[in-house]
């Protein structure tokens, strides 16, 4: 079940992930048949191992971004997020993000897509 309260702690535990670039805490974040949708037409990662590996690849290095969310809609089924994240390096640039959050009952990500798209210069 999703409520506000649920989608507020994953998104700041999500946060602590992404600044920490910790697997154990990466994996805290999804279930473990978890699926996550990094792209329109892109295969989904599937399962926890597959999630934690792929964003270790991609990571960003702590401290070089800012993060501001809101929700768009919450349901018992489903977070719909909309948020900004600027970085300060390697290079200044900042993108809007849209995510569609599905959580178990335990608070993790059973399935989590993330789009991404560049603000103009």
């Amino acid at each position: 079940m999703t409520s506000l309260d649920a989608v507020t702690a994953w998104v700041g535990n999500y946060r602590a992930a992404w600044e920490s670039n910790d697997p154990e805490v990466i994996g805290g974040l999804f279930a473990e048949d978890a699926a996550y949708f990094s792209a329109p037409y892109a295969k989904p990662w599937l399962g926890r191992d597959t999630i934690v590996a792929k964003w270790i690849e991609r990571r960003d290095e702590p401290g070089s971004t800012t993060f501001d969310w809101h929700p768009v809609i919450v349901t018992e089924e489903l977070a719909v997020i909309e948020a900004r994240t600027a970085y300060s390096a390697p290079e200044v640039r900042a993108f809007r993000n849209m995510w569609v959050l599905r959580l178990d009952g335990s608070g993790q990500a059973r399935q989590f897509t993330e789009w991404w798209m560049p603000e103009p210069a």
